[in-house]
């Protein structure tokens, strides 16, 4: 593993964690296009810590609200209980389906890049729908809606559909707005992100050298900083702008990565 490459694939995996566009399908596909391969794609999902410690250090404040709450208010416990509630189906999920997923979903870049075209035109339709929200903080999601919101973090696990995307989407067509959908995408990933990184970590420790640990550290770094300056960015662009500009990036990059495909394999 080159340095250069490792920095290159953090600064990715940060800047496109949290906005709909797939950060897995964007380091695979970039690693596919500069030969950079990690045994079991455990590279990929270990410098997620990066963009998860990102997202603690800026909710920190909030988090820990939540938490001194627990034991007297219900709101915060509604709102616990929701998260974990949308983090269910992607534990049942991700455990049965794990190995299918990392060796023949993650090894597939021409699917890749058809998720990211195919998610960017229902991001554009979804967009541009005159939806009337119900729910305008992430706070006040309803059970049944948080469950809802984690099937569809689910399809996320086909690389190049985007996690945020999925969960976002879901939640604006359920009656939410951009930001409290965008916000509760923040939390959901929380636990998700955490538990795949944990399993992975499992699952593949043992075959993990000196120097993949190095690549993993410097990814990591890279990753939390670049996570941190998208995520203080979003909200308010989302709730200005909408997903356009997100959108029109998947399909642009799905494109050219078809058409790098074609010509280079």
């Amino acid at each position: 593993m080159e340095t250069w490459q490792v920095i290159l694939l953090g600064l990715l995996e940060g800047v496109t964690e949290f906005i709909p566009v797939s950060s897995t399908g964007h380091v695979l596909l970039a690693g596919h296009f500069l030969g950079f391969d990690s045994p079991g794609k455990v590279f990929e999902v270990l410098i997620q810590l990066g963009a998860i410690l990102a997202i603690l250090s800026i909710y920190f404040a909030k988090l820990w609200n939540i938490a001194l709450a627990l034991p007297t208010d219900p709101r915060a416990r509604r709102f616990v209980t929701a998260i974990l509630i949308a983090f269910l189906p992607a534990v049942v999920i991700g455990v049965s389906l794990h190995d299918f997923i990392k060796t023949v979903l993650f090894e597939s870049p021409a699917l890749i890049c058809t998720s990211l075209i195919i998610g960017g035109v229902i991001l554009l339709v979804v967009d541009r729908l005159p939806l009337k929200p119900r729910y305008t903080d992430a706070m006040d999601f309803p059970p049944k809606m948080a469950f809802a919101i984690g099937l569809c973090q689910c399809v996320a696990m086909i690389p190049g559909v985007s996690r945020s995307g999925a969960t976002i989407v879901g939640s604006l067509l359920m009656g939410t707005d951009k930001r409290s959908a965008a916000e509760f995408s923040f939390f959901l990933a929380m636990p998700t992100m955490s538990g795949a990184f944990a399993y992975d970590l499992y699952k593949n420790w043992h075959g993990l050298s000196s120097s993949d640990t190095t690549a993993i550290a410097i990814g990591f770094v890279v990753s939390f900083f670049a996570a941190v300056v998208v995520v203080r960015w979003l909200l308010d662009y989302v709730s200005s702008h909408g997903f356009g500009l997100f959108a029109w990036w998947r399909i642009v990059v799905g494109i050219l990565g078809l058409g790098g495909l074609y010509i280079v394999g």
